[in-house]
């Protein structure tokens, strides 16, 4: 009898704690799982942070009076805060055949430069965009004279030129008789490289950013060959990319855009 009464006691505690081990699993396992998941949240806090609130760039437009006059786009400096700064640098943008200053607003180029300390101008060179057409740019020394009344204009003082394709007409006859208002020069497979001699191309001290797309065998294998003879070059050879390869990789681009400009301050 008392053997019965001894098993019937002990199954009772069992069952007991049976019970109380059930009520208290829940809030053991939830004890258990809560610093995990601490741990993981702070993880990805760490390995993903939230991006950084873009800076609104305003874009401003312009025209510059004379004959022809000259549409332009400008974006000014700023901090992270958005708060207008003095500029690192003054970058002048031409533009090929097929573009317009509009292109390098919808690439992102100006605001780019502007969130990173560089004032950005984008002109229209005549017969484009909102620049109309005129014979006073016939010749060399007239659109060497043009580019030079443009950055005189704006208080560029030693600009940063870069040009593309069609806008070598412009920026290589300037390159050659105003090097020394250039503080850096980035041609992009421009036209009129054929048209100096090695001595020429020697005598020049602007440190240059030679661009061009390793698929443009015309334009761009021919400008690569005769500006090599620069001094002071380096070279972007963006792979995959056609004559107009700032617009095939942007972000290439961008990226050797700015390695570039902060090598010459």
């Amino acid at each position: 009898m008392n053997f019965l009464r001894n098993r019937l006691v002990v199954l009772g505690l069992v069952l007991l704690a049976t019970v109380l081990l059930y009520l208290l699993l829940p809030s053991i396992r939830q004890g258990s799982m809560e610093p995990s998941l601490d741990v993981q949240r702070m993880g990805l806090v760490a390995v993903s942070p939230p991006p950084p609130p873009a800076i609104n760039v305003s874009v401003r437009t312009g025209q510059l009076p004379g004959d022809p006059p000259l549409f332009f786009r400008e974006a000014l400096p700023v901090d992270g805060s958005g708060r207008q700064i003095l500029p690192r640098l003054q970058v002048v943008l031409l533009h090929g055949q097929a573009f317009s200053s509009k292109t390098w607003e919808e690439l992102g180029t100006l605001a780019l430069l502007a969130t990173n300390g560089y004032q950005a101008l984008a002109v229209d060179l005549p017969g484009f965009g909102n620049s109309p057409d005129s014979d006073a740019v016939k010749t060399d020394q007239h659109r060497v004279d043009l580019l030079g009344r443009f950055m005189e204009a704006l208080g560029v003082r030693t600009a940063v030129l870069l040009s593309p394709s069609m806008s070598g007409h412009y920026s290589i006859p300037f390159l050659m008789k105003h090097s020394a208002q250039l503080h850096g020069f980035i041609p992009i497979a421009p036209v009129g490289t054929r048209s100096y001699t090695p001595q020429q191309y020697q005598g020049i001290q602007t440190p240059t950013l030679i661009v061009f797309g390793a698929l443009d065998t015309n334009l761009g294998a021919q400008s690569h060959k005769n500006l090599m003879q620069l001094p002071h070059h380096s070279v972007l050879k963006m792979e995959g990319a056609r004559h107009a390869c700032y617009m095939d990789k942007p972000r290439e681009f961008h990226q050797a855009l700015l390695d570039f400009l902060s090598k010459l301050e």
